[in-house]
């Protein structure tokens, strides 16, 4: 308790008040253009936080990762458009009411959900963070290797598409951070004689380039695509007490199952707003209203997919496992500053740990007030010529990546990266699984290693260490049970 409230009071200092406010407000921004994304703002941003103190940098990091998320809903109810994949369940219920006259009461709802959500899955990330970080503290080298093989393959499993697609991915992510140094053996490998080689592919280069430049080249290709015209102003957006009351369990359902769907790794806010989205559709007295403008879609979506940001926090700052893509991105951000993700950081740099808690709560209320009393101004940025706003975010890639170690070898590998990560998106292998594996690998590598070499080469811990062999089970079972389901429906089908 007496680390919360620290970092409650260094975080409403001014600067870092000043930067978290930033960080929303870009983020907001930022996801309200379909084609931009959260994902894409944080790595762009990367770069300029190397200079900046840790606690300051990954203050603005989760502003952005909060605004980013709660800003696709505007596009998604005024244009059918969704700024963020977490947006795409808002669609279906926001756009048909903004199409009958009610797009304010339609942002209004989304608005307070998005709140209302994160504000519930704040206290889970108060409450757990600190005893899961206690318990993660007694795992060894084989619970760590199993936790990043079950984040890959949750994530592969759960993948839009085809798993084995999605498992390639993964691979390739792995494959890619494999150029370097041996961490075991301290010898140069797969360098191809290049010098540049020697220290690996840096994790700016291949982020902006897989995430950044590939959707600018999408982009280009509906370059000139342009939005409908909508009307909208600020009256019927603020809801009633009689309305909180109303949608009270739709809130906290939606919360819970977004919070705990954020909290299984690799999965993110898009599969925590469709599965809230399933439910309350499942449990309501009138079912065939979802999709025809009805609030309680609006509602679910929203609470659950912000409520997702506060549950993917938890592992990240708990076991060092990202439970979205953005989340591996902000890995990569403590990395960079020279902090170890996981259950030390509340040991080591508990202003940090708690920083990444008490930054999620005041963003999510700056949220609030910014999308209050700004989503009129906000809206209209969804009208910016797209050609001007993409040759300006390429231009601050190729800034950015070269600034940090002044090498232009760095931006061919940015370049390189944004034609995989089209190619990738272009043949539906998606690039989630792509990052996370970029990411985790190195600690994949390192941790089995250290197993294997504490046992002379012997796998028996992983069936034998209760938590490994947990961890394992559930990558085996998130592995088989989609080819279940297929064997099953297609056995079910033959039969008709």
């Amino acid at each position: 308790m007496e680390h919360l409230l620290n970092s409650f009071s260094l975080l409403l200092q001014p600067l870092p008040l000043a930067l978290l406010f930033i960080g929303v407000a870009s983020g907001i921004i930022i996801g309200a253009i379909p084609g931009l994304t959260a994902t894409m703002l944080i790595t762009l941003t990367l770069p300029l936080t190397f200079f900046m103190e840790s606690v300051n940098a990954i203050t603005m990091l989760v502003g952005m990762y909060v605004g980013g998320i709660s800003g696709g809903l505007i596009a998604a109810t005024l244009l059918r458009m969704p700024g963020t994949p977490a947006s795409i369940m808002t669609t279906f219920d926001g756009y048909p009411l903004s199409q009958q006259g009610h797009s304010a009461r339609a942002l209004g709802l989304g608005i307070t959900a998005s709140f209302i959500g994160g504000l519930i899955s704040w206290a889970f990330l108060a409450v757990l963070s600190p005893p899961l970080a206690n318990l993660a503290l007694t795992f060894g080298p084989w619970e760590y290797f199993t936790l990043v093989l079950m984040a890959l393959v949750m994530l592969a499993s759960l993948s839009q598409g085809s798993m084995i697609k999605a498992l390639m991915a993964a691979a390739l992510g792995m494959m890619v951070h494999l150029p370097g140094v041996d961490p075991s053996l301290g010898q140069m490998r797969l360098t191809f004689n290049l010098d540049n080689l020697e220290g690996g592919l840096s994790l700016l280069p291949v982020l902006i380039g897989a995430f950044a430049v590939s959707q600018i080249f999408k982009d280009i290709i509906v370059i000139d695509r342009e939005p409908p015209p909508v009307h909208l102003d600020r009256k019927g957006m603020v809801l009633s007490l009689a309305d909180i009351k109303k949608y009270a369990g739709n809130f906290f359902r939606s919360s819970c199952i977004g919070t705990w769907v954020g909290l299984l790794p690799g999965i993110g806010a898009n599969i925590a707003a469709m599965l809230s989205y399933t439910t309350a559709k499942n449990v309501s007295k009138e079912p065939e209203k979802f999709g025809t403008g009805h609030e309680h879609g609006i509602v679910a979506a929203e609470t659950a997919n912000n409520a997702a940001v506060g549950g993917a926090l938890i592992p990240l700052i708990t076991m060092g496992i990202p439970g979205s893509v953005v989340d591996a991105i902000l890995i990569g951000a403590l990395i960079m500053h020279n902090l170890e993700p996981g259950p030390l950081l509340f040991t080591t740099n508990p202003e940090i740990a708690y920083g990444v808690i008490t930054a999620y709560l005041i963003g999510n209320i700056i949220m609030f007030g910014i999308m209050m009393f700004s989503v009129v101004h906000i809206a209209r940025m969804l009208y910016i010529p797209r050609a001007y706003l993409l040759a300006t975010i390429l231009l601050f890639c190729i800034i950015g990546v070269f600034a940090v170690a002044n090498r232009f070898f760095d931006v061919w590998i940015m370049l390189l990266f944004g034609v995989i990560g089209f190619i990738m998106e272009r043949t539906k292998m998606p690039l989630g699984p792509f990052v996370i594996g970029f990411v985790l690998s190195p600690i994949a590598e390192m941790q089995l290693r250290s197993g294997l070499m504490a046992t002379d080469g012997s796998l028996l811990p992983l069936f034998t260490r209760p938590f490994a062999a947990t961890f394992f089970a559930i990558s085996v079972l998130s592995l088989l049970w989609p080819l279940f389901i297929e064997w099953k429906n297609k056995n079910r089908a033959g039969r008709h």
